[in-house]
């Protein structure tokens, strides 16, 4: 039987971690709701679907991550590797292109859009990336191709326009070391995008990165196009190495810029920090929740905003206390809404989101 609303609140009220001892205020009027790569709990993610959908659920930001081509055009990619997300594996005519790259420190084999220019990129369409877990989405395999960030600054600007609200726009530029040393240039070209559209010269923007070096660059370039821009410095797993920190022979780990000393460096160049939901609430190997960190009052100490990720709406991403019994992949919005209200109950000033629907609702409604 599917648990109600009131039953899975309930569950929650009896954790002994449920909510903090004191709520601490965040550091935004209000938090905001930010569709990580589009709607993609409900389309196939980065496509323009996934974007209109994702406006249409409330979303107050949507995530292009951007990754260049061989011709040097950024696109709306989670990844460099597309082997996932289009249908490039099928098509025979480029079979020769499979390959292995190393991206920092790991070993990837596939597709790289590194490798194809725009043109043959746009010949390819998009894919489910999580089928087994998503099918519902598959059905729209092959509908969608890959745009490009230019793309996307319009079509949110059109949706923004027809709609009567402004729509943010937080891209992610992704492995900045790793595209520098195949010869690219991200940031140039992010800049002259984003200066070249009136839309992203004044409306809410947000640039992301697991690097520092990329972002100590863009301090004051982005705001200097956009007065209104941020930087925002994502936080991967607290054990990893920097990425950029450990090409240039550095030893720091995110871990490192958890601490409150880390953070007010941080906040020498970032505005934002983006950790993990679990470096927020971390988990036992179960998947349980266990005892809050102080990461959100050490950031709001240091004035940073945090923005963290991701919530998700099926049972096999939520904590062990909030999944019901309809299994791993079913969704469980009860679930999700809870997960995200006890975040904010922490103070946390936004959150990443597959399914913006779901965190429009656990901000806006009454308990």
């Amino acid at each position: 039987m599917m648990p109600t609303r009131r039953h899975t609140l309930g569950l929650l009220a009896a954790l002994p971690l449920a909510r903090p001892a004191r709520a601490a205020p965040s550091l935004a009027p209000r938090p905001l709701v930010i569709a990580h790569r589009g709607a993609s709990a409900l389309r196939p993610e980065h496509t323009l679907a996934s974007y209109a959908k994702a406006i249409a659920d409330g979303a107050d930001y949507v995530e292009p991550d951007l990754v260049p081509t061989r011709d040097g055009v950024l696109v709306a990619r989670h990844e460099s590797n597309i082997a996932g997300t289009t249908d490039v594996a099928t098509r025979p005519e480029f079979a020769s292109r499979r390959r292995t790259l190393t991206i920092d420190g790991t070993q990837e084999t596939g597709w790289f859009t590194t490798d194809f220019t725009l043109a043959e990129l746009k010949t390819l369409r998009a894919r489910e990336r999580l089928g087994p877990v998503r099918p519902q989405n598959t059905r729209y395999d092959g509908h969608f191709d890959i745009p490009t960030f230019e793309e996307v600054i319009d079509f949110v600007a059109a949706e923004s326009a027809a709609r009567g609200r402004v729509v943010g726009l937080i891209p992610e530029i992704k492995n900045s070391t790793h595209f520098h040393a195949l010869g690219h240039t991200p940031e140039d070209t992010f800049l002259r995008v984003i200066a070249a559209h009136e839309y992203t010269r004044q409306a809410p923007l947000e640039v992301q990165s697991f690097e520092t070096g990329n972002l100590r660059a863009l301090r004051g370039k982005v705001q200097a196009i956009n007065p209104r821009a941020r930087l925002m410095l994502l936080m991967g797993e607290r054990g990893q190495a920097v990425p950029d920190i450990a090409a240039a022979g550095g030893r720091a780990t995110f871990a490192d810029l958890m601490t409150p000393d880390g953070l007010r460096e941080v906040k020498s160049y970032a505005d934002v920090i983006g950790p993990s939901n679990t470096d927020l609430i971390p988990r036992d190997a179960s998947g349980a929740w266990q005892a809050p960190t102080t990461l959100i009052d050490d950031a709001h100490r240091a004035g940073l905003l945090v923005h963290s990720y991701t919530c998700r709406p099926e049972n096999r991403f939520l904590p062990r206390q909030l999944r019901n019994a309809a299994g791993d992949d079913a969704r469980n919005p009860e679930g999700s809404i809870a997960e995200i209200r006890r975040y904010l109950d922490m103070g946390l000033d936004g959150f990443f989101t597959d399914d913006p629907a779901l965190g429009r609702k656990a901000v806006d409604d009454p308990i």
